[in-house]
């Protein structure tokens, strides 16, 4: 099973294969090397995508924060900067025990793009040698998307589910049957397989602060100004934008477009933190981190009835389809483009808003076959390198197709022609034959075609 809470990990940005799962590899990496006594030299060799776009994803800092024995979602942002800039200029590693290992960042974190990563696009290895130079641990780790991490070569997810869970399903014709046999909801359900693996107060609370995070990141990114970093002087223009929506909400008694415009002020608040390094939710990653959060938003401020229940339901019904692609496709960008990233997001928020708002398991499947249906082929092409063009836009037009496509399938009985299996399977298809130079290289499509000067 890939719980709820696997899919939606607080963290930061800007990248969730990127920043947090190199953290998370580079943390596991001391945790054991602490066992075998302090080094003479730690080295991190990153290869494919990380290397490609590493420095614009915030990979190498990432690393280094990693080392240092920090976590994604405790490390503290202004702490992480004071370390980030300890280790630049040549202070060193300070490892747990208050030891200090030497890192120089030209020479101990390597960006290998010439050499191919054998069984994933975003592989890195890390070293630690004794004075002697003899290797004390070497690890190899692949960040396979939304933060997961596992060694290279081990299993991704076990292809059979085990533990006690209800409702073990595989697919979305499975978890349509198990609905149909049970009575219950997909969110429902979900639910009880959270709560067969973990106490029910603990699996509300969690949701609870998982939502509380998400809405939370979008009045930062609605309340913060001024230029993001990385060198393309992209400014932050959703605290502006949201502005210019209220006056004219004021001005014209509610425009035709204001629900569009809300949706994309949102998700551009939540893509713009991620973009500066802020917190983040992974939804189901940090690049379409904007998406469920703006429908979220949306479903809480702008449904008639809606309730802390139904924001629940939205999350858990998310997650449950969000699961289906990351077990029979990807979520990673550098696997199968941004399709596998802002589409995937948008189907599971077309979903999330189907089942809050009351739809039933078949309205939305169809919500969610829909909504990702009008995302396939979606290339990653960050300009730069760096999660902004087309990213941060990108996910605001998730969130309005997700709402699109949670309104067309509520008006509806839910047949359609085209399963949601069908659709995952399209998906994972076309991410095998996508070009590498479109999947988070920036060797391709609108990071080539943009001209510095």
């Amino acid at each position: 099973m890939i719980s709820a809470f696997d899919l939606f990990k607080i963290g930061i940005g800007p990248s969730s294969s990127h920043t947090v799962g190199p953290m998370k590899a580079a943390a596991a990496f001391v945790a054991e090397l602490a066992e075998l006594g302090v080094p003479a030299r730690i080295e991190a060799v990153l290869y494919g995508s990380l290397a490609w776009t590493g420095r614009g994803h915030g990979t190498d800092r990432a690393v280094v924060l990693g080392l240092c024995g920090e976590q994604p979602d405790t490390v503290d942002l202004d702490h992480a900067e004071t370390l980030w800039a300890r280790v630049r200029e040549g202070g060193g590693l300070p490892l747990a025990g208050g030891a200090v290992v030497p890192f120089r960042m030209d020479d101990d974190l390597i960006l290998d793009c010439a050499t191919q990563p054998p069984l994933h696009p975003n592989t890195m290895a890390l070293k630690a040698f004794d004075a002697q130079g003899r290797t004390l641990l070497h690890q190899r780790w692949c960040s396979i998307g939304g933060g997961f991490i596992v060694r290279e070569g081990a299993e991704e997810i076990p292809r059979t589910v085990t533990g006690n869970l209800p409702f073990p399903y595989r697919n979305a014709a499975e978890l349509l049957s198990f609905g149909a046999e049970s009575g219950r909801t997909i969110a429902q359900m979900a639910l009880a397989n959270e709560e067969a693996l973990r106490p029910p107060g603990e699996v509300v609370q969690g949701l609870d602060r998982i939502g509380a995070a998400m809405l939370a990141c979008i009045d930062r990114g609605l309340a913060t100004t001024g230029e993001l970093p990385g060198g393309l002087k992209v400014r932050r223009r959703a605290a502006a934008l949201y502005a210019r929506v209220r006056d004219e909400t004021r001005a014209n008694d509610r425009p035709l477009h204001e629900t569009m415009d809300l949706l994309s002020v949102f998700a551009m608040a939540v893509n713009e933190e991620n973009a500066a390094g802020g917190r983040v939710v992974t939804a189901p990653t940090n690049g379409a981190a904007g998406v469920i959060p703006a429908v979220l938003r949306y479903y809480r401020d702008r449904c008639p009835g809606a309730t802390e229940e139904g924001a629940r339901i939205f999350l858990l019904t998310a997650a449950a389809i969000g699961a289906l692609f990351k077990m029979n496709a990807s979520i990673s960008g550098a696997e199968v483009g941004c399709q596998g990233e802002v589409g995937v997001a948008s189907s599971m928020a077309a979903a999330g808003l189907a089942a809050a708002l009351g739809g039933t398991n078949a309205q939305i499947e169809n919500a969610a076959e829909i909504a990702m249906e009008h995302h396939l082929g979606m290339t990653c092409d960050p300009v730069g390198g760096l999660v902004q063009i087309p990213c941060i836009e990108r996910n605001a037009f998730g969130a309005v197709k997700a709402v699109t496509a949670a309104s067309l399938a509520l008006k509806e009985d839910g047949s359609h022609k085209i399963s949601l299996d069908q659709v995952v399977a399209t998906m994972r298809q076309t991410g095998a034959d996508m070009h590498h130079k479109y999947k988070e290289t920036s060797q391709g499509g609108l990071a080539v075609n943009w001209v510095e000067c």
